[in-house]
């Protein structure tokens, strides 16, 4: 923050009062006068300008020297901490003021500077004694000081429950008088928490009892439409800042505000269009664009834009510029330009820092080069947890199972944590080799350390299902309350069935899927489908092949794939021929099951036809 933005108790004194002090009347002797006795405006323009030269302990030194310094040169001490980015120093400073001064009083300034400091510390215990001292001392204090309550509590409340008292909410509601800033402290502390809608109502709030919103309004309240979807508010109140004028429309922080609601809400038309009328860019403005473009999955966009910033003379490249284009690259899945990217940080950057370290390793497990992945891991002098997760999920993602495992054992031995990340590895990895050992062990340590994470029943499942033990995953899928069951635990179910024989366990499962109001998604369907098979219940084959058209499904990889594999073992070939020719995308499985399926009908001119076509679109 610039030293400006803290208020300063007194103003710079005039150049007046410096002249008398510095230059006596001539008709006196300067030998004949006692040196003259510095007054407090001076004394705090001298401790001001030394902390604004950012020599704060060099002013602290100055004020030793003061036999009785004022409540003013306090709180300037104070301010200059802060300022220079030492807040416990600020805070220490106001003990000793209240330890050996007692008799000083500490007014606005000292309560409102002393707050700040305790948010930047995120000193709750601090910041609630500076509350009382308020209450005591202040019996209506000032709206700064309020302000900088709100700000105290907004920054270290939400560490604590604040679901039975929230003391940001009771501090707001006892100011008489509320300007924009407590407006705004309230919007951006029910954003922070995550109660969006209450954002939004507080700032329609402001604005009904006539508060003009600044660009911080927007900026605060920005975040909370775009987190609950509501695209007809957020086109309501960009339209508001757009009417507010220029001073509004060219802020850059509400301009990359903007940028990142509309990219969130899926509109890159918009968010684009704001990005263009921007013409002084900073580098945040470049990174959100960049982001929304690999966040709504358009790596193209966001390659692009990326060597639009490199070519600008206004962008300044960082760490979340670079990531965002390793990201974009990964989605791509080009090994050429991932080269390319790899060689411009690494001459731009000189020194890589882990993180992008980490995005360059899988940028090239997606692109299939497992092989440089691991060489930029064993390379890298400095790994932290996620550089060991990210290339044991690369080995496995590559079917490369065995040297995850070694890897894991490998990262045990130079003592770090195994984490949620590690074991959804550790269970692919298990699931895949059909390892039932690993994957016990697994579960095992899971259950010691109580790690719990998202989706960590699923993979048990699959994990249990694909090593033979069905009957371990069914107790794992039957202890979850049904209506906490997600859906990746209902199609790990189906699907585990289903490998194991067990078609009518599958359907069993899968009605019930459906009575919980639960919609097939493309991997429930590839799921459950194969289970058609093996009883040659066709009709349900048809239904589902209905059900996907309804629910534009049909033309998903795995969904066609699977449908082409039912018709073609029920007998009705020309049907699995129609899927296969109306199924835009294909891969080589589904080249491969409709070869099988004329091979097993003694169609072999048409599975040679289809082999031919396959390797002209290197589909083999």
């Amino acid at each position: 923050m610039a030293f400006s933005a803290l208020p300063l108790p007194l103003s710079t004194p005039s150049p007046s009062t410096q002249t008398s002090i510095a230059n006596p009347p001539e008709h006196l002797s300067s030998s004949a006068l006692p040196l003259p006795k510095l007054k407090t405006p001076t004394i705090r323009s001298r401790l001001s300008k030394l902390c604004q030269e950012g020599q704060p302990l060099l002013a602290r030194q100055l004020f030793d020297t003061l036999p009785r310094p004022t409540t003013v040169l306090w709180n300037t001490i104070i301010i200059g901490f802060i300022c220079n980015n030492m807040p416990n120093e600020a805070l220490l400073f106001y003990a000793q003021m209240k330890a050996s001064s007692p008799h000083i009083k500490s007014d606005s300034y000292t309560y409102s500077s002393t707050l700040k400091a305790c948010a930047d510390t995120r000193n709750f215990k601090m910041g609630k004694a500076l509350h009382c001292h308020v209450l005591r001392c202040l019996p209506n204090p000032s709206r700064i000081v309020c302000n900088s309550l709100l700000n105290m509590y907004s920054a270290c409340y939400t560490d604590f429950d604040y679901s039975g008292y929230d003391l940001v909410r009771r501090v707001f509601d006892t100011m008489r008088k509320r300007n924009v800033v407590a407006w705004n402290t309230l919007v951006s502390w029910y954003v922070k928490t995550e109660r969006y809608a209450e954002a939004v109502k507080q700032f329609t709030m402001m604005m009904r009892m006539r508060i003009t919103p600044s660009a911080v309004s927007f900026v605060n309240v920005f975040p909370a439409l775009s987190a609950m979807g509501d695209y007809k508010n957020a086109n309501v109140l960009y339209g508001m800042l757009l009417r507010l004028g220029d001073e509004y429309v060219k802020d850059l922080f509400a301009v990359s505000s903007a940028t990142f609601m509309y990219g969130e809400l899926g509109c890159l038309d918009y968010a684009r269009k704001i990005f263009d009328h921007c013409l002084e860019r900073n580098t945040e403005i470049w990174n959100t664009m960049i982001g929304a473009y690999v966040q709504n999955n358009l790596p193209i966009e966001a390659i692009s834009l990326f060597f639009q910033a490199v070519k600008s003379e206004q962008a300044i490249l960082d760490e979340v510029t670079f990531l965002s284009a390793l990201t974009a690259c990964s989605q791509l899945q080009q090994l050429e330009l991932a080269g390319q990217l790899h060689a411009f940080i690494i001459k731009h950057l000189r020194v890589m820092p882990v993180i992008l370290q980490n995005a360059t390793i899988v940028m090239y497990s997606r692109c299939n080069s497992v092989e440089m992945s691991f060489k930029i891991f064993h390379k890298m002098p400095e790994r932290d947890v996620v550089s060991w997760n990210t290339m044991v999920s690369a080995f496995v993602q590559n079917g490369l199972d065995d040297e995850a495992l070694m890897l894991v054992s490998e990262m045990q031995k130079q003592q770090f944590m195994i984490d949620s990340v590690t074991v959804t590895a550790l269970l692919s990895a298990s699931s895949n080799l059909r390892n039932l050992d690993i994957g016990k062990q697994t579960h095992a340590y899971l259950i010691r350390h109580g790690i719990q994470f998202e989706g960590m029943e699923s993979y048990l499942i699959d994990m249990y299902a694909k090593s033979g033990s069905v009957r371990i995953a069914e107790r794992i899928f039957k202890t979850e309350y049904t209506h906490d069951r997600d859906q990746a635990t209902w199609n790990s179910m189906i699907a585990g069935y289903t490998q194991n024989g067990l078609t009518e366990e599958a359907f069993v499962v899968f009605r019930q899927m459906l009575e919980q109001n639960l919609i097939p998604n493309a991997v429930t369907l590839a799921s459950i489908l194969p289970a058609c098979n093996p009883v040659g219940n066709i009709d349900m084959g048809k239904q589902l092949h209905a059900f996907s058209i309804r629910q534009y499904l049909d033309q998903n990889v795995f969904v066609g794939t699977a449908l082409i594999d039912v018709y073609s073992k029920c007998g009705a070939i020309t049907n699995a021929e129609n899927v296969f020719t109306g199924t835009h995308e294909k891969n080589s499985v589904t080249y491969t099951t409709m070869i099988l399926g004329y091979g097993q009908h003694g169609m072999g001119e048409s599975s040679l036809f289809v082999s031919l076509n396959a390797e002209i679109w290197h589909c083999t």
